[in-house]
């Protein structure tokens, strides 16, 4: 693949993970999209739960799989190295329009919040976790993360960065500040229903699986440091810090690798 090629299929593949993100704010919150968790005529209860169970698997697998520094290292025989990510981040946009497309809903409601005051802090919530995974992006690399840094390195004949061990802030406080994020914005609704009940217990699920191999990962690449790390910052909640911990100037630590 020539360097114009991967530049165009970078930008092209980006283009489509903002449409796949703006829509899945929409779907989990049931605003303004014309398929959501919600939404849509409900059938029987035993198909809906496994169709909706074996989405979340496409996803899962896919997602996990494809992360993985030994599927990388076969990979990218296949691909160039340069579009290895955009080509990951292709496969988990598919993914996610399959599950768009193919969601069965299940609205028996599991709570529903009628207080307008707990309303309003659910939907603060639910924004702020949205918010949380934008910023956390940036923070790391977003665009590295994204895939239109290592189209663009090509394009420009620039050599790619190394992976460097730093903490930004939100990473200073809890080593994944991206799926907590998720975890609002996933949970933080005043109308649950078993669909989104189910979409949100698979999804945590996943998350946590995912944060024992992205750090085994994290661990192998840049060893006794993410292990100090690790031991002085909370995974998902804030706690007290012992002592300091080395911080470095680079490239990315934490969620979404």
């Amino acid at each position: 693949m020539s360097a114009f090629l991967s530049l165009f299929y970078g930008i092209a593949v980006y283009g489509l993970f903002l449409v796949t993100f703006n829509y899945a704010i929409g779907f989990v919150g049931n605003i303004a999209v014309p398929k959501a968790i919600d939404t849509g005529t409900a059938g029987p209860l035993a198909p809906a739960l496994i169709v909706d169970v074996l989405l979340l698997g496409v996803f899962a697998v896919q997602h996990s799989v494809m992360a993985r520094r030994g599927f990388k290292r076969w990979w990218t025989r296949i691909v160039p190295p340069a579009v290895e990510r955009s080509t990951f981040v292709l496969f988990a946009n598919l993914a996610l329009l399959l599950l768009y497309w193919q969601w069965r809903p299940i609205p028996a409601p599991v709570w529903t919040v009628t207080d307008p005051a707990g309303v309003v802090v659910l939907n603060a919530l639910f924004w702020l976790g949205w918010a949380l995974v934008v910023a956390s992006t940036f923070l790391i690399d977003h665009f590295e993360l994204f895939g239109l840094s290592q189209v663009f390195a090509r394009a420009f004949n620039r050599p790619a960065r190394a992976p460097q061990f730093k903490m930004p802030f939100f990473y200073r406080y809890v080593r994944h500040p991206i799926y907590l994020g998720f975890l609002f914005a996933f949970w933080a609704t005043p109308a649950m229903s078993g669909g989104h009940l189910l979409f949100a217990i698979a999804t945590t699920g996943y998350l946590l699986i995912g944060i024992y191999f992205e750090e085994r990962d994290l661990i192998h690449e840049f060893g006794e440091q993410y292990r100090r790390y690790r031991m002085q910052v909370g995974m998902l909640l804030p706690r007290p810090r012992r002592r300091t911990v080395e911080e470095a100037d680079g490239s990315r630590v934490g969620s979404g690798r």
